[in-house]
């Protein structure tokens, strides 16, 4: 499944170079992300209400041209390595009207529950691990 989020690049998320502040990326990269979910038919809120946490292990961000105010911009959300234990998140941000990739990344998170403690999401949660697993092979 491939999910595409389109943002609005706002004054407030650009530096005195008006080019977007890099660490920006990260929170576009939830944003993809939390609507990948609720395209598969899950929410971030309804996991954290029966006490799934899905903390981030790791993140990589590539910049290749800079994104500006006022642009216009698709973030392009993957999902691939979903195990039991852990997900990846694929990241492509596009401007709008332009086929060219000007960011790309990655973020790996753990499925744990509220006390933090590493879950077997196949074992504890298997509607939610088929769900994730069925969108994910789409």
């Amino acid at each position: 499944m491939i999910c595409k989020s389109k943002i609005n690049v706002r004054y407030a998320e650009t530096d005195k170079m008006g080019i977007v502040y890099y660490a920006n990326y990260a929170v576009w990269y939830e944003i993809g992300r939390t609507n990948f979910l609720k395209q598969a038919g899950i929410s971030y809120s309804n996991m954290e209400n029966i006490g799934i946490m899905v903390p981030v292990v790791d993140l990589n961000i590539h910049y290749i041209s800079p994104a500006k105010y006022d642009d216009n911009i698709i973030i392009e959300t993957t999902a691939e390595d979903f195990s039991p234990v852990k997900i990846k998140f694929n990241y492509k941000v596009y401007k709008e009207g332009i086929n060219e990739v000007i960011n790309k990344g990655t973020t790996t998170h753990c499925w744990v529950n509220d006390k933090f403690k590493l879950i077997n999401l196949k074992r504890t949660y298997p509607d939610i691990y088929l769900k994730l697993k069925n969108s994910i092979s789409q």
